[in-house]
């Protein structure tokens, strides 16, 4: 099945990570280069977060998720943001 990339904008790193977390099935990190880092890896995420950073928020990335539930929640949390009861 082919999964479209999800632009994410402006997030707070914390947040991201927690929902990360919380994913089902692999998410990646897609740069412009077609590199691919699966977040699932805490080693991934450092790697390839800590280039996306600007003061503490994840200012742009490009993702791609293997479970289309993982994916209405990321595209979720970059549209609306953290919600309370998370």
């Amino acid at each position: 099945m082919d999964h479209s990339l999800i632009e994410l904008h402006d997030l707070d790193l914390n947040t991201f990570i927690k929902a990360l977390d919380k994913c089902k099935g692999d998410v990646f990190l897609v740069s412009d280069e077609g590199d691919c880092l699966n977040l699932r890896s805490k080693l991934c995420q450092f790697a390839g977060i800590k280039n996306l950073i600007e003061g503490g928020r994840l200012a742009e990335a490009s993702i791609r998720c293997t479970n289309p539930e993982d994916e209405t929640m990321l595209f979720r949390l970059n549209l609306y943001g953290e919600r309370k009861e998370d």
